[in-house]
């Protein structure tokens, strides 16, 4: 069992930074694979990025490319988002997930892959 606790959200203005953070504990750290996701009321969970379990191969979408940044630090047993520029439209409830599976990487980009979520925390981005 993992659990995983996100953190650093919050009300910024349009083209400010934010960094979440994912604290992960439970089983190993190092062999999982990460992804945040946002969502909406009323709509579908959203991918926006992931890191493989080596760090080693990130991916966005492509809303939020060259704009948010995610890393892993293993020592930490942490995962982060690092979001700049954000815009009113980056506002959401932003989840951090682990998958523990070596698994393709298109998987990533869905919710299916993913064996743990955490609770969310809420970014507003006011504009």
């Amino acid at each position: 069992q993992v659990q995983l606790v996100e953190s650093g959200g919050g009300l910024v203005q349009a083209g400010g930074s934010l960094r979440l953070s994912c604290a992960a504990s439970g089983r190993t750290f190092s062999r999982y694979g990460f992804g945040w996701f946002r969502q909406l009321p009323g709509q579908e969970r959203e991918f926006v990025g992931a890191i493989t379990w080596s760090g080693g191969n990130t991916y966005y979408a492509d809303s939020v490319k060259g704009r948010f940044t995610i890393s892993r630090d293993n020592a930490k047993n942490t995962v982060y988002l690092q979001l700049n520029t954000l815009k009113p439209e980056d506002t959401a409830v932003y989840y951090c997930a682990a998958v523990f599976s070596v698994v393709p990487s298109s998987s990533y980009y869905s919710t299916h892959a993913y064996d743990y979520w955490g609770q969310g925390t809420q970014v507003t981005v006011s504009s």
